[in-house]
């Protein structure tokens, strides 16, 4: 890997440091000051206006960075084509939010879900102008629009819930977070004028047919969960399982798509300069960073997961959950990391195939388990996502992208959680905040020890050369 890609990995995992932990304060302060119910109605909020951000926004990272036009005048162009989406899909739901609420089991979070809505066009700009830095690798300019705009929004999100305004606090976090964003991106540099150019609109067009589709699937994967549990079981229910999946949501944002967000365009780059032979040993050391890197994480928060107590005690069934999702993140992580490569080595229709096998999958189980519970959904979520695991596996086979399986790897993660279990077996059960960090910083150090020096070797060929 380059220079420009270590120093954008580094910038990007900066990035997401800052904004993922403002994020988890703001999971902190809302499982402090909210009801399991109310936390449930803001989650079912949020996973509508995800949706709707990935429909105005589909592919454009795609687009931006794999396009061979000039880069501004294809950005100008994706930028009025999203904009426009995500002012008329702001206007659905502003109209529809009534309708919507009430199918979700929630109608008192009509309001919200309208107020939410009219982030979609800021964040269809401030999408745009990320996406032509993200081509760039020009993660440190990133810093202020993402980061800065994330910071924005939780400090309005926990100074209004720590006042009582309830769940709306989260809301209006979101739209200060939006506005930001664009604001910021345009201070750090990423000024994009709106225009049209009908060759670049015809690009990315045809590339949306493709890549458009696979981005739906992608978000409905990570919040159908939460539709079909507030559906079938009601907001409350939403709440706890939401507070374990924002939790274990952490390392797999952290490690996972801070290493496929600087893979993509790696990728992109050797295939535009033929040499797209290094593409299966660039994704093998990517692999094995994820895995081994994740996997002392979620080891790390799976044997802690009792202390999610410290947050109150109507939050103790939520550890059970939290240990399944572990998994689960786990999973999704090798997941996210193969798609990398798969797409930009222009199969992104087998891409679009394993996202919907993935959604049809988790459909159809979560229709005979969503009933049974919170944890019921979580199991299926671990499951269906390690089925799809072997099957991504023989995508990558047939198109000759595979590498040989990372024994050494597996093994050393194995290891080093079962040395972690074996400590947390003799450590005291601890319910106090101090108590809970130094066992999870105890169980890090052990994983660590025992698993990076066994793959030193990838992970320093990680930074040195892709």
């Amino acid at each position: 890997m380059t220079d420009v890609a270590v120093r954008g990995s580094l910038w990007l995992f900066a990035v997401n440091l800052v904004s993922k932990s403002s994020q988890i304060v703001v999971t902190l302060a809302l499982a402090l000051f909210l009801t399991e119910a109310d936390l449930g109605a803001v989650a079912l909020v949020v996973s509508i206006v995800n949706i709707g951000q990935v429909v105005q926004a589909m592919g454009v990272y795609d687009i931006v960075s794999r396009t061979a036009r000039e880069p501004l005048r294809t950005a100008g162009t994706v930028l009025t084509m999203s904009v426009a989406a995500g002012v008329a899909l702001a206007a659905v739901i502003v109209v529809a939010a009534h309708p919507i609420a009430t199918a979700l089991g929630a109608p008192e979070a009509a309001g919200m879900l309208r107020l939410a809505a009219l982030t979609l066009p800021f964040t269809a700009a401030g999408g745009v102008q990320m996406a032509l830095m993200h081509r760039e690798l020009d993660f440190r300019r990133r810093m202020l629009p993402d980061a800065g705009g994330m910071l924005v929004g939780a400090a309005v999100t926990v100074t209004l819930a720590a006042t009582g305004t309830g769940p709306t606090a989260l809301v209006m976090g979101l739209l200060c977070t939006a506005v930001a964003q664009p604001v910021l991106a345009a201070v750090a540099g990423a000024r994009i004028r709106p225009t049209w150019d009908r060759d670049a609109a015809a690009e990315a067009a045809g590339w949306l047919v493709v890549v458009g589709p696979g981005a739906l699937i992608a978000v409905l994967l990570i919040n159908v969960d939460y539709l079909a549990i507030g559906h079938v079981l009601g907001p409350e229910a939403v709440g706890g399982y939401s507070l374990a999946f924002r939790i274990a949501w952490v390392p797999y944002i952290m490690i996972a798509v801070v290493l496929g967000g600087v893979l993509f365009p790696i990728c992109a780059g050797l295939v535009r300069s033929g040499r797209s032979d290094e593409l299966p040993a660039t994704l093998h050391r990517f692999t094995v960073a994820t895995l081994v890197i994740t996997g002392g994480l979620y080891t790390t928060v799976a044997l802690s997961a009792h202390g999610i107590v410290v947050l109150g005690e109507q939050w103790a069934d939520a550890a059970g959950l939290l240990v399944l999702l572990c998994g689960y993140g786990l999973g999704l992580g090798l997941l996210h990391v193969c798609y990398q490569v798969i797409r930009a080595a222009g199969h992104a229709r087998q891409y679009l195939a394993l996202e919907a096998t993935h959604l049809v999958a988790l459909l159809t189980a979560l229709v005979f388990t969503t009933e049974r519970g919170p944890a019921a959904v979580a199991l299926t979520q671990l499951a269906v996502v390690w089925l799809l695991v072997p099957v991504t596996w023989l995508v990558l086979v047939r198109h000759g992208l595979a590498f040989p399986v990372p024994v050494r790897a597996l093994a050393t993660v194995l290891g080093g959680a079962l040395a972690c279990w074996a400590l947390a077996a003799v450590l005291p059960d601890s319910t106090t905040p101090a108590g809970v960090v130094t066992t999870g910083l105890l169980l890090l150090v052990t994983y660590g020890a025992i698993a990076l020096p066994l793959n030193r070797t990838v992970l320093i060929g990680l930074k040195e050369r892709a």
